[in-house]
């Protein structure tokens, strides 16, 4: 997304420098990082922090279920996100964007993991959710993966996707 920040946030700043480490190769170093960042953060710490290192973490995992507990916590830290937290961290941004991949993730967990009820009901979300996609090359890539997922999910396929985040096995 083009969206500015409006103001520096070195705890998003930290994060950010921590995924495009753990996207550079270096899984373990970027899931310690984030790990030590969620510790000073806190459980009940800044939601947009705690949403978007989750979100992220998540995806340095390989064990569907470790991924599933960051991902229920992205989740549960964005309905705590207020528009007003959104746009001080970025002109432009809006926390409705945030759910389909939220969504899309916990369903893609779950039909790793075989739970094809639960997937089925992420799916549908992020579905729902869909056009608050932003109209641009990330928001056709999150609609490709969602009917990506929702095919794996009739087949009832719980094998990797090849384009899936994440260190590989």
């Amino acid at each position: 997304m083009s969206a500015v920040p409006a103001s520096p946030d070195p705890t998003m700043e930290a994060i950010g420098q921590a995924v495009t480490e753990g996207r550079t190769g270096d899984v373990s170093a970027a899931r310690q990082t984030l790990l030590h960042l969620w510790s000073a953060i806190g459980v009940t710490g800044d939601p947009l922090h705690r949403c978007s290192l989750a979100h992220y973490l998540a995806d340095l995992y390989e064990d569907p279920a470790q991924a599933l507990a960051w991902d229920v916590r992205a989740l549960d830290a964005a309905d705590a996100v207020t528009g007003q937290r959104v746009q001080e961290h970025h002109a432009g941004l809006h926390i409705a964007g945030f759910y389909p991949s939220l969504h899309l993730n916990l369903a893609d967990d779950y039909r790793r993991l075989g739970s094809f009820a639960a997937a089925t009901e992420h799916i549908d979300a992020a579905k729902q959710h869909a056009p608050d996609l932003p109209q641009d090359a990330y928001g056709a890539f999150l609609r490709t993966v969602l009917d990506e997922v929702a095919e794996a999910i009739s087949r009832q396929d719980t094998a990797k996707r090849p384009s899936a985040p994440g260190p590989t096995a």
